[in-house]
């Protein structure tokens, strides 16, 4: 009877284990798996999310828990979410309020606010990539770390320009002392268990993937080497701590290796990388000029078809899915006005769904989505965010409204659902 007992206990452990683990998006085959089924999403860019959960300054819960009901009901499920960002606070190019004021020091309201994110994000069933560091200037990220590291303080490059600021942030990828300054950090996050729901963030089903950073480059084709051992400790540690979630580099692709496609293939060949991105950005990349975006779009799309083209052929070789997870496109005139016309940018996500979608239907290993980004219900007041304003899809450092999709986009959101049914579709199709 003794040796019967232990057995059904095996099993019965080995069960619960199983059940416990399928509750997680997995990647089996080059595809992601949600519930036993492959999973083709639509998604989106909420950067803002936790700061809007918390019940501080920038927290507004019941104006996020009405954006969560209007990605639900349009289908979207998969939100790309900045942890928390870094540094003392008054940086006009920065969001504020920070997260991480100090190395290891936390602003405990933003953290509140990350769970209840999570929580709400979990009763609709929604999913959450959260992303730990950024190379820009936006959210701390690199400079933040590189000053903590006795580097000096960043430029601005609102003030500076980007080329000064992109050789300061370049140290960052051979700092070891920044390194370990982010590895803490991310220990830190990693450890956490949710106030609301008592759930582990390791055990927490809604959140999908650690993201090392948003687009982290190594900003010099000499720091490339140095640049891949950072990443590969980084998803290490990441996997040491939490093998129940994937993990992402939340890279540009080539692009954000300087061009090296090598080097792309190689971070995300790392046998803890999970899972490939890539990021599109038309406009910023000079294949659509600001007096001509509806005239260069045919080029815009030409040249996005070639990129994700080369990335697909990467992830084929390698056997891993691909997330376009940023891409975005201005309003018409460069407009920041919340009801100004928005042509161009509804035929660039076509075009771009369109790709994702036909790849998909196919069984293809390009899974899913995130257009940048979701700017909802928020009204913005000023062209260069101000504290006290709205946050939207525009980060502090761009003009709000620039790459924002408002909730009073009609021709935009019908697009939006329309890639959604065509999504659902691919899933149906993929489970024959």
């Amino acid at each position: 009877m003794k040796k019967v007992f232990f057995i059904l206990l095996a099993l019965l452990v080995t069960v619960t284990v199983a059940l416990a683990q399928s509750r997680f998006i997995t990647v089996s085959n080059g595809k992601f798996m949600r519930n036993g089924q492959p999973y083709y999403y639509v998604g989106t860019n909420f950067w803002y999310g936790a700061i809007l959960g918390s019940e501080g300054q920038g927290g507004d819960r019941k104006r996020l828990c009405r954006e969560l009901d209007a990605m639900k009901a349009m289908g979207i499920d998969n939100l790309r979410i900045l942890v928390g960002s870094d540094g003392e606070r008054g940086v006009p190019t920065k969001v504020e309020p920070t997260l991480q004021e100090a190395p290891s020091v936390y602003n405990d309201t933003i953290l509140a606010g990350l769970d209840y994110l999570l929580q709400q994000m979990g009763k609709r069933k929604m999913v959450a990539v959260l992303y730990l560091n950024n190379s820009w200037e936006w959210s701390g990220g690199y400079g933040f770390y590189l000053y903590h590291a006795g580097a000096g303080k960043a430029p601005v490059p609102a003030v500076a320009g980007y080329d000064k600021y992109m050789q300061f942030v370049s140290q960052y990828a051979t700092n070891d002392k920044a390194h370990q300054l982010f590895y803490n950090y991310v220990r830190f996050i990693l450890s956490r268990t949710n106030r609301y729901t008592h759930v582990a963030y390791r055990d927490d089903p809604t959140i999908m993937s650690w993201q090392i950073g948003n687009e982290p480059r190594a900003f010099s084709r000499k720091a490339l080497p140095a640049f891949e051992r950072w990443l590969a400790e980084a998803s290490a540690l990441i996997k040491s701590i939490d093998p129940h979630h994937l993990v992402s580099i939340g890279s540009e692709g080539a692009w954000g290796c300087e061009n090296d496609y090598g080097t792309y293939e190689r971070i995300c060949a790392d046998k803890n990388v999970d899972y490939c991105n890539v990021h599109l950005w038309p406009y910023n990349w000079g294949w659509a000029r600001k007096d001509s975006l509806i005239a260069d779009l045919d080029r815009s799309c030409q040249n996005t078809k070639e990129y994700i083209d080369r990335h697909l052929s990467i992830c084929n070789r390698i056997g891993k899915p691909l997330v376009m997870e940023e891409f975005g496109f201005p309003r018409d005139n460069m407009s920041y006005a919340l009801h100004s016309p928005t042509k161009g940018r509804d035929a660039y996500y076509k075009y771009v769904f369109s790709l994702v979608a036909d790849n998909a239907e196919h069984g293809g290993l390009f899974a899913g989505c995130n257009f940048w980004g979701w700017g909802g219900y928020a009204q913005p007041t000023h062209e260069n965010w101000v504290p006290g304003d709205d946050y939207c899809g525009d980060p502090a450092q761009e003009a709000q409204g620039l790459n924002s999709v408002f909730a009073s986009d009609k021709s935009t959101l019908q697009v939006v659902k329309q890639q959604v049914k065509r999504m659902t579709k691919a899933h149906q199709c993929s489970k024959r």
